[in-house]
């Protein structure tokens, strides 16, 4: 009886790991009664307990066959699916998919969604070209059934190892691969002497730019240093010209003025006043030709006329053959 007691106490007690929830099945019905992390009690022999994750999962995939449109049969080694279940709805997925709820969601899901994948691409697309997009193809794949069907299981992301080849098909694969990397290469080659080429053009273009605003800027101060020496000839030229204008007006000026004052008085008055200073006087055979001579060096000899001849009065001492 104490060893009954015994094994029944031992039945009942049982700990809930942490990030883990505790369901509980009666006679092999599932209740809605969850526990959470720690020591609980459960009627022994009756009921049964079960423990599930709720926290972040890898569930790995291994060994999966992959058959090509190609018809090449190839291996993926493992395809990891990184998911959590939400607690909120840990029971009704449960429910519906038992505590295996993995293996219908993710390892068969998994395996369906490869083969269609492979069946409709060749062994260049899913061993080289579209490898790099499995991984979002087979998530975005499980997401869209799972919203549908388990909203409780969230897929956070999907990873593929590259698949396994057979060995004649693999080095073929390899040559191909090293003569795209040499295409690849001799391609960048060209690429970068391209650019340089560009860039020496950039800068040719660039200098002769530079070259071409030099000139310009010379060109255009040469054009000024003439458009100011031309305004300074200018102004020369109006300077001399102003200056030969006003010497102009006043050489009509003083011509007029000398018309105004050479009148026949001024010059009779003029005659006179030279006369007086005549030491000689020569007398022709017929007046008015008078001939009369300046005792001065700087004296000329001029011409009197007999009228003013008679209104001068000449000194005795100063007349010559006088009777």
């Amino acid at each position: 009886m104490l060893a009954f007691v015994v094994v029944a106490l031992i039945n009942s007690v049982h700990v809930i790991q942490e990030g883990r929830e505790g369901i509980y099945y009666k006679n092999g019905a599932l209740i809605d009664q969850t526990s959470r992390p720690g020591i609980h009690f459960k009627m022994p022999f009756v009921t049964k307990h079960e423990e599930v994750v709720y926290t972040v999962q890898t569930d790995s995939v291994t060994s999966v066959p992959c058959g090509t449109a190609s018809g090449v049969l190839i291996n993926f080694a493992k395809i990891e699916v990184v998911n959590r279940l939400d607690r909120s709805q840990l029971l009704s997925t449960i429910k519906n998919y038992t505590v295996n709820y993995d293996k219908t969601w993710i390892y068969d899901k998994i395996h369906h969604e490869v083969n269609q994948f492979c069946s409709k691409n060749t062994l260049q697309e899913v061993y080289i070209t579209k490898f790099d997009t499995l991984d979002d193809h087979l998530a975005e794949q499980l997401r869209v059934d799972l919203n549908r069907w388990a909203p409780g299981i969230e897929i956070i992301s999907v990873r593929v190892t590259k698949p396994v080849v057979p060995a004649h098909i693999l080095q073929k694969f390899e040559e191909v691969e090293s003569e795209a990397t040499k295409l690849q290469i001799a391609t960048n080659k060209q690429l970068v002497e391209k650019k340089q080429s560009e860039t020496k053009e950039v800068q040719a273009t660039i200098l002769a730019r530079q070259l071409s605003k030099v000139a310009a800027i010379e060109n255009e101060q040469a054009i000024q240093k003439k458009q100011s020496e031309f305004t300074i000839q200018e102004i020369e030229n109006l300077r001399h010209r102003s200056i030969a204008d006003t010497q102009f007006y006043e050489n009509q000026k003083q011509a007029e003025g000398n018309k105004i004052l050479l009148t026949e008085e001024f010059l009779k008055h003029e005659q006179i006043k030279a006369l007086g200073s005549i030491s000689k006087i020569y007398f022709g055979e017929n007046i008015p030709d008078v001939l009369v001579e300046s005792s001065s060096p700087d004296a000329k000899t001029a011409a009197v006329s007999s009228d003013v001849i008679k209104s001068i009065v000449v000194p005795k001492e100063t007349c010559v053959d006088c009777k």
